[in-house]
């Protein structure tokens, strides 16, 4: 489904990523894992079209691309939702489902239609809002991700970036974001990449797991044939070279 191939990116003096190669499979979840900097964000922004790559190529559904923006990657069904959600408080649910893709007619918002239309795509992928008509400030940090996801799913349908979809939540809100990824997994017709710290979420809901140290990819397994010792174990290594250096 996407394919980021020897892909290099530098800001100024500092290289953010080398010649990373990754590859993610229809309706697979992989987990994106590495310590802060090692330019797992700057690699999500490359696929979602914010950043464009110094060198590399990306694929996506197997025709090469060049992503001009992310309006551009959002057309060819890629979506990203980050931990700072860009939800807007004031406004309800429905109105941040549709926002910067508002229905209207003769310059009239169709907010009868905007609002059934919500309120079924949330039930399609499991989200249980009670009333969509509800501004999102009233609602739990659980419930706000889940409409900054199911915004992205509606609008992407192919692949889904999620950085740090899990930051800042306690355990019963995280839980309920990691139900929803699985239930999209289960799915089947969405693949997707997930920035986590916590490499134990990484397991319970990947099929694959990837490394980032230092701007490159260096470990890449299916998350059925390694452990939570084992990825720690790779961090704790990283640890032990820079206070050995």
């Amino acid at each position: 489904m996407l394919l980021a191939e020897n892909v290099s990116k530098r800001f100024g003096p500092v290289t953010a990523l080398r010649d990373v190669t990754l590859r993610l499979g229809r309706g697979e979840v992989l987990g994106l894992i590495g310590d802060n900097g090692a330019g797992k964000s700057t690699l999500i922004k490359i696929l979602c079209g914010f950043h464009r790559p110094d060198t590399g190529r990306i694929v996506v559904g197997g025709d090469e691309v060049v992503l001009r923006s992310v309006s551009h990657a959002r057309s060819l069904g890629i979506d990203t939702v980050y931990q700072d959600l860009a939800l807007v408080d004031e406004l309800s649910v429905y109105h941040n489902m549709f926002l910067n893709r508002e229905l209207s007619r003769w310059r009239l918002l169709r907010n009868r239609t905007m609002k059934r239309m919500a309120a079924e795509h949330l039930r399609e992928i499991g989200v249980h809002i009670p009333d969509v008509s509800v501004d999102v400030a009233r609602l739990s940090g659980g419930q706000r991700q889940a409409i900054a996801v199911a915004r992205s799913v509606y609008s992407a349908r192919r692949v889904l970036l999620l950085d740090e979809p899990l930051a800042a939540m306690g355990a019963k809100e995280g839980a309920q974001i990691l139900n929803l990824i699985a239930d999209l997994k289960a799915q089947g017709d969405i693949s997707m990449i997930l920035i986590v710290h916590n490499h134990a979420q990484v397991l319970d809901v990947c099929d694959r797991v990837n490394l980032l140290q230092h701007g490159t990819i260096t470990f890449d397994k299916p998350t059925a044939e390694t452990s939570l010792e084992e990825l720690t174990e790779l961090v704790v290594a990283e640890y032990r070279n820079r206070s050995r250096a």
